[in-house]
């Protein structure tokens, strides 16, 4: 397996933990509490069972390492070039992110490798200077805890200044751009940054200060049937909602998640694309939405166009 994010988690905290117990046994709370500080929180369910019951026989009964040293996790050839493949996507290279070591590794793919049929084709413009150039202001005023001026155009083409404190960015893969959430008199902004036409860097704020509106989210509880690596699955496409993961059966999983109502159409394409192996239990609305979507997915099918 080459590494993702969630198996990327899991490498490192086992690490961690066989680095730990190289100096002497561990207890099972010491075991599960370092997996809470380094890895998932859902990871508590399986990282720690499969140590002790030697599904991963790497501690012995004392749950001491049986490795002689403490482990080391130098990069494969094969991560080089998947890292270089990440690197290559125009998305990432807005973080400027740092590329030492890489500079004679082929990708593992290019970007054009993919066909994405389940996203939008007018997705940000991360090739151009001017977008550049605002993303990095926006992530300097994020990173700097300043304030800042931004123009926009809004849909129907009318341009506004709104002097605002950032909050955070948000990406959409089903829409394929970034947004900007920003507060300004006790009101969250939502902002395309496509649709940013300047921003321009003002005074420092004191975080302590900073109030975020309350939006209210709406609920969503899943049951999970564990087939085919779900939960791993389910849990990294999800991985930036805030959720609860329960373990009801060996093989079933309630998952409560909580999203923002404009996000609404990505989270129901989210559900729809794990098909069987996610049940919606509640709310109502959403499983009639659910249903109706696959309706009109059928009939679409029978009388095509």
């Amino acid at each position: 397996m080459l590494f993702s994010e969630i198996y990327g988690s899991y490498f490192n905290v086992v690490a961690a933990i066989l680095t730990e117990a190289s100096d002497g046994p561990l207890t099972p709370q010491r075991l599960t509490a370092i997996v809470q500080e380094k890895a998932f929180g859902e990871s508590t369910l399986s990282i720690p069972a499969a140590l002790k019951s030697g599904e991963w026989p790497l501690l012995d009964g004392e749950l001491r390492s049986v490795l002689r040293h403490p482990p080391t996790m130098p990069l494969t050839l094969l991560q080089k070039r998947w890292l270089k493949a990440l690197l290559s996507d125009p998305r990432i290279a807005l973080f400027t992110p740092d590329t030492t070591g890489l500079e004679d590794v082929e990708p593992l793919y290019r970007p054009d490798t993919f066909v994405r049929f389940d996203q939008y084709h007018d997705g940000d413009p991360y090739g151009d200077a001017d977008y550049i150039a605002r993303f990095q202001t926006i992530r300097e005023a994020l990173h700097t805890k300043r304030r800042l001026l931004v123009r926009f155009h809004s849909k129907n083409g009318a341009l506004h200044t709104l002097p605002c404190t950032p909050y955070r960015l948000e990406y959409s893969s089903k829409d394929d751009k970034f947004r900007l959430l920003a507060v300004r008199q006790r009101r969250l902004y939502t902002l395309n940054l496509a649709r940013i036409c300047s921003c321009e860097l003002l005074e420092p704020y004191d975080p302590a200060d900073f109030t975020l509106p309350q939006v209210q989210r709406k609920r969503l509880t899943l049951l999970l049937h564990n087939e085919r690596n779900g939960l791993e699955r389910v849990l990294l496409h999800f991985s930036h909602f805030e959720k609860e993961t329960r373990k009801l059966e060996p093989h079933l999983y309630q998952i409560t998640l909580w999203y923002d109502p404009t996000d609404e159409p990505e989270v129901l394409i989210r559900v729809l694309s794990f098909g069987p192996v996610l049940e919606v239990q509640e709310p109502e609305a959403f499983r009639q939405a659910l249903q109706t979507r696959i309706r009109t997915q059928l009939t679409m099918l029978d009388h095509p166009e």
